[in-house]
């Protein structure tokens, strides 16, 4: 089976080393083995394991709570429900995060019309009645 180190999964997931390390230290990775000297040994699964983190991670989820994932997963089957319940509760974040974006980016783009409108124009004028033009 073919292992990995920690830089190679640091390359691999766009992480420092130190990023890793600190996972470690906080519990996240107990199904990473060790040589006799220390040295991790990654698995293509503990690889696998570490994209989940990051994904919770982006979702907003503080490390704590990223931590009880990683001990429901560690206590198997007797824990499915609750593994599943937060995949729900994670899910409908990052819904409402998509939907302030989208609110986010309807204003970048009317903003982005706005000013080439007005470059074409060589003017603002244009746009006097713009409700939005007054935050220019």
């Amino acid at each position: 089976m073919k292992t990995y180190s920690i830089s190679e999964v640091a390359k691999e997931l766009n992480l420092t080393p130190y990023a890793l390390r600190y996972y470690d230290k906080e519990g996240l990775m107990p199904f990473v083995e060790r040589r006799p000297n220390g040295t991790r040994l990654f698995k293509e699964s503990d690889i696998n394991a570490l994209k989940i983190i990051e994904c919770l991670k982006a979702t907003g989820m503080p490390i704590k709570e990223i931590k009880a994932f990683i001990d429901w997963c560690s206590d198997g089957d007797s824990t499915l429900q609750q593994r599943y319940a937060m995949f729900m509760e994670r899910k409908a974040n990052v819904e409402a995060q998509m939907e302030e974006l989208k609110k986010t980016m309807e204003v970048i783009e009317h903003k982005c019309w706005y000013y080439k409108t007005a470059l074409d124009a060589g003017t603002e004028d244009i746009h006097k009645n713009d409700k939005i033009a007054k935050f220019n």
